[in-house]
């Protein structure tokens, strides 16, 4: 049981890996298509690159999505409305009539008795109502044929057969004949006017109800292919029919109904295929970036990152494929690359989309804008802490989108008169939806402790609480990290190394002096040196303790660990040579490790620079009367001898770079100290 536990303490950082492989692997699966994948690629108006291909087994032939919209359209055009008639209003207009022409109808006023002008009413009303009177506005023609519905009987008729208020005058003036009845006529269109009221309306519901099941009612397929019939042949352009059979063999090969034995196969080529794609992005990790790769707060994060990529596609294909690129992918490369580096950044994004490339339709289209785009992002996205940057950036992504998009349309269909003008919407959505990078970055930030370019921008404000108590406790010092950290930024633009990183960590690499400032030569503000009275050994012991209590100021104030990185770097594993030459000429005998930095060496391009302009910046305050040719050979000398210690073994730094690094300082020094090159006299 012990041997266990200590097996399982000194693996928990595997173990944790192996649990994030899986479970990652698990989710992924989860999310993924459950249906067969079709094993041939094909495009619209390009020849068949396989095989003479033949029916595997019988299915149908879909009909296009054009001709099935038309289909659609033609049943709304031609469907049969249904009208509701109600009886009710019937009786109460002609109860309604009767009752008003008692009160107004005076005999010695008309020519007609009040029972042949109540006859006559009733006439019309019976008239009016026989098939309905309707008084909304429809755009049916008057020949259509409509269905009136009068309780549970259904009567088919023509739209003109309903009876339309506006006509009233004209109906009551062909049912009055007396010519000398004018007052009649024009009473009975007063009170009939009154009286009779709209008794036919369309039943919507019914209506709809009877479209849908005829929409639902059509046969989506045209044609069936029996198994062994060929279906292309090799070199052969597809297109037409050729194209519609093929992706009628696709949807019908992805939506067949598997067997149990066919399922736990297919879930087993998925966990192949998407473990492969995971152990990819370790094995990159662990051979490029062994920092991350031993640091499972910064793995998870990456995996964090596919995931949530993966889910957001996933759901968006799901609700409706063809806003599958309003998802923000290219958030992917840039957040990435503002935590880790660009390299990384494309890396995982180009896998990312490998497991896309399962999920999307049209995977073949996807995936090349997806990488292009991964790729623009990396070229363009760059000083992030620049807001304007990252709109320019997101205005070149959406360009580079539709650019594609475009092409690929013109070579599938061969025209632009069927081009899908929204899709450019969609681009534009999805650039606007990078812009939240920033807030994501702070998100993360907070949640992972990670640093970004973001956070170090704000780190370098040499207003900032830590860097004013270093200025004021140990000056010396404070300027010391100032001119370090513009001769570590110089160089690190010239080499293309994070400048911004590294001038951070040049400005908090030495605020472990705070401790004890004045057993520093730059704080020392008089001749008196507080080492005199020490041993060398105490005395190298307190200069190597401000690295020590550097890590530790830092932590207290929240640095992050790519800060605190070159506070335990800055010196390496080098001697402290003053105080081990004078302990060697006190004593004889000396153990180095008493007087050597507890490290570790700088282990990238950043740290080792730091380490070179510290070392140079601090001893070239030993020079007396400086010259080029002085501080050339002092520059030369400092850095060949942390060369020769193997200070720069584990940083990927080359010596083509260091020559470089080696220009710089002895030109900023040159400029510090305000020399011109000599001249032979």
């Amino acid at each position: 049981m012990q041997q266990l536990l200590l097996f399982l303490s000194r693996n928990q950082s595997l173990i944790y890996k192996a649990f994030l492989f899986i479970a990652a692997t698990f989710l992924i699966i989860y999310m993924l298509p459950k249906g067969g994948q079709f094993k041939y690629n094909f495009q619209k108006g390009k020849p068949w690159q396989y095989e003479n291909l033949y029916a595997p087994f019988s299915f149908t032939i879909k009909k296009e999505t054009e001709t099935l919209q038309k289909e659609q359209e033609a049943i709304r055009a031609n469907a049969i409305p249904y009208f509701d008639f109600d009886v009710d209003i019937v009786t109460d207009s002609r109860a309604s009539f009767n009752e008003i022409l008692n009160e107004v109808y005076v005999d010695s006023l008309f020519a007609i008795s009040e029972t042949a002008v109540q006859r006559i009413g009733n006439i019309v009303i019976e008239d009016v109502y026989t098939k309905g009177v309707v008084d909304a506005i429809y755009s049916y023609s008057g020949d259509r044929l409509i269905y009136l519905k009068k309780g549970n009987e259904i009567e088919e008729i023509t739209y003109t057969q309903l009876f339309r208020l506006e006509n009233l005058k004209k109906r009551v003036n062909t049912a009055v004949t007396n010519n000398n009845a004018i007052e009649v006529r024009e009473l009975l269109q007063k009170i009939l006017a009154r009286t009779i009221q709209p008794n036919v309306s369309l039943n919507v519901k019914l209506t709809e109800a009877a479209i849908e099941a005829e929409i639902n009612a059509i046969n989506p397929n045209r044609g069936i292919i029996e198994k062994g019939g060929r279906i292309v042949a090799k070199g052969e352009v597809v297109e037409g029919d050729k194209f519609q059979i093929l992706n009628s063999l696709k949807a019908e090969y992805q939506s067949q109904v598997w067997s149990q034995s066919n399922y736990y196969w297919l879930m087993i080529g998925y966990s192949m295929l998407v473990m492969l794609v995971f152990l990819m992005l370790f094995l990159f990790l662990k051979k490029y970036r062994p920092e991350i790769f031993y640091n499972n707060t910064k793995v998870t994060f990456i995996f964090f990152n596919i995931f949530l990529m993966v889910f957001l596609t996933t759901i968006v294909v799901k609700l409706d494929a063809k806003y599958v690129y309003v998802v923000p992918l290219c958030i992917l490369p840039l957040i990435l690359k503002a935590f880790f580096d660009p390299r990384l950044g494309l890396f995982v994004h180009v896998l990312t989309i490998l497991l896309l490339g399962f999920v999307v339709p049209n995977s073949f289209e996807y995936m090349f804008l997806q990488i292009i785009a991964g790729i623009v992002t990396i070229l363009t996205v760059s000083e992030l802490y620049k807001r304007a940057n990252l709109f320019i950036s997101v205005g070149q992504i959406t360009i580079i989108y539709i650019i594609g998009y475009f092409a690929f349309f013109l070579i599938q269909e061969g025209n632009i008169q069927v081009l899908h003008w929204e899709t450019f919407g969609y681009f534009v959505l999805s650039g606007l939806a990078t812009l939240f990078a920033h807030p994501l970055i702070y998100f993360y930030e907070k949640i992972f402790g990670l640093v970004s370019d973001v956070s170090l921008l704000e780190l370098s404000d040499t207003n900032s609480k830590l860097l004013k108590e270093l200025s004021n406790k140990a000056p010396g010092t404070f300027h010391h990290s100032l001119n370090v950290a513009n001769l570590a930024e110089a160089a690190a633009n010239e080499i293309g190394a994070n400048a911004m990183l590294v001038r951070v960590g040049a400005l908090y690499h030495d605020i472990g002096k705070m401790t004890n400032p004045t057993f520093f030569t730059e704080n020392q503000v008089n001749s008196i040196n507080s080492h005199n009275e020490l041993d060398p050994k105490e005395s190298a012991q307190i200069i190597i303790d401000h690295v020590i209590n550097g890590v530790e100021t830092a932590r207290k104030n929240n640095l992050p660990d790519r800060v605190i990185d070159f506070i335990r770097t800055h010196h390496g594993t080098s001697l402290v040579y003053y105080f081990y030459k004078r302990e060697k000429e006190k004593n004889g005998e000396v153990d180095e490790n008493d007087f050597r930095y507890p490290g570790p060496m700088p282990f990238s391009k950043e740290t080792a620079i730091l380490m070179m302009a510290d070392s140079v910046e601090a001893a070239s305050k030993s020079l007396k009367e400086p010259t080029s040719s002085k501080i050339d050979m002092f520059v030369e000398k400092i850095i060949d001898g942390q060369m020769e210690q193997g200070q720069f073994l584990n940083a990927n730094i080359t010596f083509k770079e260091i020559q470089t690094i080696k220009k710089v300082l002895k030109k900023k020094l040159n400029n510090i100290y305000h020399l011109r090159v000599e001249y032979p006299e």
